[in-house]
C-alpha cells in the first residue's frame, strides 16, 4: 500500500462528491471545505532528567455552525497539520449526519507516547491545556480522547482548565473517568455503534449479521468492542490484527478471550491456535464483514482490488482512499462510511456533556438505548438519501445528508462580516 493519500484532499474530495448532487452554493461548499482556523503551537515541558523538551501540536476548528467545535486530541508521531484538519472536517459531518448539535474540531501533539513516563505525560498534557485554555470551553470547544489518549489526559485538562479558570465546568472536555463527570457506556460506544452499523447494513440487504465471517484490523478500544459486540450479534470473528500483525482461525476466535491476551502481552500476535498473517493480508481475507479500526488510508487502489470482503463497515477515521472507494463501489462492495459507523464516540461525549450542564447522571442502560435510537435512525436518514438521491454509495449520501443539514444552519443564521 502507498499510504500516500493526503487525508486533507480527500475529505474535500468526498465534500465535493456529495455536493454534486445539492443545489448549495459553491461559495458555502468552499467554506465547508475548509477550517475556520488552526492552533499551530510549540510546547516546551521538563522530562524527569530535569530537560527541556519541546514538541509540536495542533488544534483544528473546521465549523461551528450546528454548534460548539468538537473532537478528539490524538498523541501520534505520526500528527500532521493536514491530517488534523481533515479530522477536524470528518467531525462535523459525523455529528451532523447523526444530528448531533455539534460543529467540528480536532487535535493532537507529535510524539510517541511511549517514550516518555506518566509524570511527563502530565506535564506535557496540561502545557497543551494552557495553550487551549482561550479556544475551548463548555460552549465553545469540547476536546475528547483519541488515538492514545483517554480518561486520564481527559482528567488533566479538565483539572487544569478548571484550576485556571477558578470554576467548575466538567462539560469542558468528554470521555473522563465516571467519578470526574465521565458517562456510562462511553468507553464501548465508538465500537458499540461500529456493530450496529453492521448489523442494521445485513438488515437492509435483507440479510443477518448471524453466522457472518467477520475480520477486524486494528485492536484497540473500538475495534476490541466492536469484535465482542458483532460477536454477540451472532457473527464469527476469524482474524485480528493490531500494529504488530495478526491471527487467523477460520473456525472463529474469542473477540474477548483475544483482547485479553492482547492486554497481557502487548499484542494479538501468538493468540491460542491461530495462524498468523499480516495487516494486509487480513484486509484482503475472503470475509463477509471487514471492519477497519486502525489509522486511515488503511486500504489504498492498488490494494481495493484483492479486496473479497462483502460489506466493509469503518470503525477508523479515513481507512479508505477516495481512489479506493472508487474501486470499491464499481465492484459492489457495500462500505458503510466512518462518519456514520464510528459517530457512537461523538454521539455518548454529547450525552455526557448533557449529563454535565444538567448534573444529572444518566444509566448505562439509557446511555445505549438513546446510541441505538440515534444510530438507527441516522441509517434510516442515510438510505433515503442513497435511494432518493440515487447516490453511487452510502458514504456519498451520508455526505448528503451531513452537508444539507450544515448548510442550512449556516444559511439560517446569515452572513454578517
Amino acid at each position: 500500500m502507498s499510504g500516500e493519500a493526503n487525508p486533507f484532499e480527500s475529505l474535500q474530495e468526498q465534500v465535493d462528491d456529495a455536493a454534486a448532487y445539492l443545489d448549495a452554493d459553491a461559495g458555502v461548499i468552499e467554506r465547508l471545505k475548509n477550517p475556520e482556523r488552526v492552533l499551530e503551537t510549540n510546547l516546551t515541558f521538563e522530562r524527569d532528567d530535569g530537560s527541556l523538551e519541546t514538541v509540536r501540536a495542533y488544534r483544528s476548528q473546521f465549523n461551528g455552525d450546528r454548534g460548539p467545535y468538537k473532537g478528539g486530541i490524538r498523541y501520534h508521531p505520526g500528527v500532521t497539520r493536514d491530517e488534523v484538519k481533515a479530522l477536524s472536517g470528518w467531525m462535523v459531518y459525523k455529528c451532523a449526519v447523526v444530528d448531533v448539535p455539534y460543529g467540528g474540531g480536532k487535535g493532537g501533539i507529535v510524539i510517541d507516547p511511549t517514550d516518555y513516563s506518566e509524570s511527563e505525560l502530565e506535564r506535557l498534557t496540561r502545557s497543551f491545556a494552557k495553550e487551549l485554555r482561550p479556544m475551548i470551553g463548555e460552549d465553545i470547544d469540547i476536546p475528547a480522547p483519541d488515538v492514545n489518549t483517554g480518561q486520564r489526559e481527559m482528567n488533566w485538562i479538565k483539572d487544569t482548565y478548571e484550576t485556571l479558570e477558578n470554576t467548575t465546568a466538567p462539560g469542558v472536555i468528554t470521555g473522563k473517568a465516571l467519578d470526574s463527570g465521565g458517562s456510562e457506556g462511553r468507553v464501548e460506544a465508538t465500537g458499540r455503534s461500529t456493530a450496529l452499523a453492521a448489523r442494521e447494513t445485513f438488515d437492509w440487504l435483507d440479510d443477518s449479521i448471524e453466522g457472518k465471517t467477520v475480520a477486524v484490523q486494528g485492536y484497540g478500544n473500538a475495534g476490541s468492542v466492536a469484535a465482542a459486540l458483532i460477536e454477540d450479534l451472532g457473527g464469527r470473528v476469524v482474524a485480528v490484527s493490531d500494529s504488530s500483525g495478526g491471527v487467523h482461525d477460520p473456525d472463529g476466535i474469542d473477540a474477548r478471550d483475544a483482547k485479553a491476551h492482547k492486554q497481557t502481552t502487548g499484542t494479538v500476535s501468538g493468540y491460542g491456535s491461530t495462524e498468523p498473517l499480516t495487516n494486509e493480508e487480513l484486509l484482503t481475507l475472503d470475509v463477509d464483514l471487514l471492519v477497519p479500526a486502525a489509522l486511515e488510508n488503511a486500504i489504498d487502489a492498488d490494494l481495493a482490488p484483492d479486496v473479497r470482503a462483502d460489506v466493509i463497515v469503518e470503525a477508523a477515521n479515513g481507512p479508505l482512499t477516495p481512489d479506493a472507494d472508487a474501486v470499491l463501489t464499481d465492484r459492489g462492495v457495500r462500505v458503510v462510511p466512518d462518519i456514520f459507523a464510528n459517530a457512537g464516540g461523538v454521539t455518548v461525549s454529547y450525552f455526557e456533556w448533557v449529563q454535565n450542564r444538567q448534573r444529572f447522571h444518566w444509566t448505562e442502560t439509557r446511555v445505549n438505548e438513546e446510541l441505538e435510537r440515534v444510530i438507527t435512525e441516522a441509517f434510516d436518514g442515510i438510505v433515503d438519501a442513497h435511494e432518493s438521491y440515487d447516490t453511487p454509495n452510502l458514504r456519498t449520501a451520508a455526505y448528503v445528508v451531513a452537508i444539507e443539514r450544515v448548510v442550512d444552519a449556516y444559511e439560517q443564521a446569515g452572513n454578517w462580516p
